[in-house]
């Protein structure tokens, strides 16, 4: 089965590289959902992350002659839509990435194992744009920190700054999550 969606894929591919409307749209239809997914990790605002989605799709399309096959064909996307993401908060000013008042501590933060997917995303949409940026980008895309570093023009130090930052202050709102839903009960 997997052997002939990857044909199919590599087939919609390379008619989409010569312009084949059809080709593109299933493409946009079978990563769509998931690459707003991606948008709406770095921005909270349903409409930006859907521009920013129909932007990357842009650039996927237009660099479609450049993907090389090697690796996955979403790793390629996803990559375009963190990349594009990244680029609209930088070019709006939304992202500070100051690392004043740094002091590293390994500190454990509570566990999320029974929290909703959905709660999950609301404490990451509370953070401030530059630690949402890096959390994102450490914790859910898998990037160390030369590379997030590398990619922000930042120092690492202001990278693993800016993540324990992020995780402090989501173990914050946590607590005060549990704590209101608590009480309510």
């Amino acid at each position: 089965m997997k052997i002939i969606k990857m044909h199919n894929e590599k087939s919609l591919i390379k008619k989409a590289i010569d312009n084949n409307r059809e080709a593109q749209q299933q493409l946009f239809e079978q990563h769509s959902p998931k690459m707003l997914g991606v948008c709406r990790q770095y921005v909270k605002d349903l409409h930006h992350a859907e521009d920013l989605l129909l932007q990357g799709f842009l650039k996927v399309f237009k660099n479609l002659h450049r993907f090389k096959h090697e690796g996955s064909f979403e790793g390629w996307i996803r990559r375009i839509m963190v990349n594009t993401s990244i680029s609209y908060l930088r070019k709006k000013n939304l992202v500070d990435l100051s690392d004043e008042g740094y002091v590293f501590n390994d500190a454990a933060t509570e566990s999320l194992e029974n929290t909703s997917v959905e709660d999950i995303q609301k404490l990451i949409d509370k953070l401030p744009e530059g630690y949402k940026m890096v959390f994102n980008l450490f914790a859910i895309e898998g990037y160390k920190h030369s590379e997030i570093a590398a990619k922000l023009g930042v120092s690492e130090s202001t990278s693993k700054s800016q993540l324990f930052k992020a995780r402090k202050l989501l173990q914050q709102n946590y607590i005060k999550m549990n704590k209101t839903i608590h009480e309510n009960k």
